[in-house]
């Protein structure tokens, strides 16, 4: 097999959450133009329709689209046994689903905290629970957790956000260790600021779009294309000896 060949996805079977737009859409559609079969689920069953047939249209692969809230365990169970169904199978788990907050601590609803922590950390372990037993009885699976940079640091009015993903990333590492020897690698993908949907409210801003660039080396936002090759790597056989990392993804923000 060719350095090049190791990247290719070609027969796996992928599951994306938070797969209608931003981050997700692009991670679909990178792992999709690497040979998979992608299945994409979200709280917008129309938005999710469209960009499953926008990524099947330009790369011929089959995309399958589910309403989804990953906060609720009983459809999370639901969805991956019809994608099971349809597919025979996942091969690769990413849980890109998320929900953020731009509150104080002080000013924060008990229910906004709680809303974050389902969306963000038990949406994952759901998720994970669902297609272990699989990914263990083939001795093969690739799970890739959608942190953050607030995962690693922290950020004034994220507290529920911060939590979560800090969470998400000793959760990665804890079930790396769990199941590396079944096979299975799991791995945790940390953005910094991206020009994507969840972002507009910052980009529109121009004082906190400048606050946010000023913490980045680089001095741009991130294209969410970039993130789908970093994607497309921890998901084939090029990752193979990589389990419990993250790998920061944020224009130099957590170097300095």
């Amino acid at each position: 097999m060719s350095v090049l060949d190791r990247f290719r996805l070609d027969g796996r079977k992928a599951f994306v959450t938070g797969g209608s737009k931003g981050l997700g859409a692009a991670m679909a559609q990178a792992l999709a133009e690497a040979g998979a079969d992608v299945a994409i689920a979200s709280r917008h069953p129309e938005e999710c329709r469209a960009t499953a047939d926008r990524i099947h249209r330009a790369t011929g692969r089959t995309v399958l689209a589910y309403r989804l809230d990953v906060a609720d365990r009983e459809a999370v169970q639901q969805v991956v046994h019809s994608i099971e169904e349809a597919f025979g199978r996942i091969d690769i788990l990413i849980n890109n689903a998320g929900a953020v907050s731009r509150k104080t601590t002080v000013e924060l609803p008990l229910e906004e905290w709680q809303h974050l922590l389902d969306v963000n950390l038990s949406g994952p372990f759901y998720c994970a629970q669902a297609v272990l037993p699989g990914m263990v009885q083939r001795r093969y699976g690739r799970i890739i957790n959608i942190s953050s940079t607030f995962g690693a640091v922290g950020f004034p009015g994220r507290s529920p956000y911060t939590a979560s993903k800090g969470g998400l990333l000793n959760m990665t590492r804890t079930w790396a260790l769990e199941f590396a020897k079944d096979g299975i690698t799991v791995n945790a993908i940390c953005p910094g600021p991206f020009d994507t949907p969840m972002f507009s409210g910052v980009k529109n801003n121009p004082q906190a779009l400048s606050e946010f660039l000023s913490r980045v080396p680089m001095g741009r936002l991130g294209n969410p294309e970039e993130l789908g090759a970093v994607a497309v790597f921890l998901a084939s056989e090029a990752a193979s000896y990589i389990t419990g990392a993250a790998i920061f993804v944020d224009g130099g923000w957590t170097a300095q």
